[in-house]
């Protein structure tokens, strides 16, 4: 019996005995808090990946063959749920929810059987190289080249706003092997060494003071041909499927995320006298109807992707959602903390670490990332409604 058909329900354990099985072992195997040391936090995080994987408890919704648990609808709904309510550590990195479909789809044999393990497994950490100065929302105008030179491509730019860049093993890129006027139709879809000669990263400070974001330097890095996803000038498809996962990936996880918060919330209302004020209920009540309907709609696409392998354009409604629903419910929390939410977690009169602070911060970039706000609506607008192309943007 294999890992995956150990961990996986059994044909007659119905929803409720899978979450119990699920909660015993969340709870015989937790990794305990995190670490303060960035790079010890780093390791814990492996770790844990590590025994998800070994224990067959990773991958809800990869096939089997891959390595993943192949779960059905309802109970991949359940893993998210009692992954959230665990507060165990996601996975590292933007690999699985993003360019893992994309292998899976439109790798070879071999790239499925070299990168996939690995990085369900927390071996090998993938970041997303696609925004370039220039090139965030018009990702058709990327500028950033690759020159084929026998079994390799030598490739020349810059990348921005690449999340965990400086813990990354591996970046899943775009490039520009066409004209420069050639837009959707000269990229192609590239995984580049992290590590290769010519690779250079450059930590951003953000808004909180971390350092999530990188800048990504290419000097004439020489890429195996055999590291191309997919065939020369024609990425675009593949970049259509990674940003439709990536979004809906971010759907369920977050969904399940925004319950357990919402709780959370609540208690800290409750514990500082404020819900009794029929003013606070009103807006608890608003935001408990939000974080139903992003549930919902998270269920909607992950039915889409079992029914037809791609979540769709509904997954730009998920993206929209999320991205106001969690700068409201941050906003609200500092509305309840008032001049306390101001403090920084050393200060001895901090609440919960300053963590409300933090998220509204953090959260100020969230109607940017993954597409903004107005890319969303245009896609909405055209894909769902079925409206004209946005005269504004270049012609697809």
């Amino acid at each position: 019996m294999t890992l995956q058909e150990r961990a996986n329900p059994a044909p007659a354990e119905t929803g409720e005995e899978f979450r119990t099985r699920l909660r015993a072992f969340f709870t015989d195997h937790h990794p305990g808090r995190a670490p303060k040391d960035p790079a010890e936090r780093f390791a814990w995080n492996r770790r844990w990946l590590a025994t998800m994987f070994d224990h067959g408890y990773a991958g809800p919704g990869w096939p089997r063959e891959f390595g993943g648990m192949e779960l059905s609808f309802a109970h991949q709904v359940i893993y998210q749920e009692e992954l959230a309510r665990a507060r165990v550590p996601g996975p590292l990195g933007t690999g699985l929810g993003i360019v893992a479909p994309t292998i899976i789809k439109y790798g070879t044999r071999e790239q499925r059987d070299r990168w996939l393990g690995p990085m369900l497994r927390g071996d090998k950490v993938w970041a997303q190289g696609y925004s370039e100065p220039g090139a965030g929302s018009d990702l058709p105008s990327l500028r950033t080249t690759a020159r084929r030179d026998g079994d390799e491509y030598v490739v020349n730019g810059q990348k921005v706003w690449t999340t965990h860049a400086g813990d990354a093993d591996l970046f899943f890129t775009l490039v520009r092997t066409g004209t420069p006027q050639s837009r959707q139709k000269g990229i192609t879809y590239l995984v580049v060494d992290a590590r290769a000669r010519g690779v250079q990263v450059r930590p951003l400070r953000d808004l909180t003071g971390g350092h999530a974001f990188a800048e990504v330097y290419f000097d004439d890095v020489r890429v195996p041909v055999a590291d191309r996803i997919g065939e020369e000038n024609e990425g675009w498809p593949l970049v259509r499927t990674s940003l439709g996962h990536e979004r809906a990936a971010g759907a369920m996880n977050q969904a399940a995320l925004y319950r357990r918060v919402l709780t959370e919330l609540e208690d800290l209302a409750r514990e500082r006298g404020l819900l009794a004020d029929p003013l606070v209920r009103a807006r608890f009540t608003d935001l408990e109807i939000q974080v139903r309907i992003i549930r919902y709609n998270a269920q909607r696409i992950i039915s889409d992707i079992l029914a037809k392998g791609e979540p769709g354009a509904a997954s730009s409604v998920s993206r929209l959602l999320i991205s106001a629903f969690e700068q409201e419910i941050h906003e609200f929390a500092l509305d309840l903390l008032g001049p306390a939410a101001l403090l920084g977690k050393s200060a001895a009169q901090s609440v919960q670490r300053s963590r409300w602070l933090h998220g509204f911060l953090r959260t100020r970039a969230s109607t940017i990332g993954a597409g903004t706000r107005e890319i969303q609506l245009n896609t909405i607008a055209e894909q769902v409604l079925g409206l004209p192309h946005d005269p504004a943007m270049p012609p697809r």
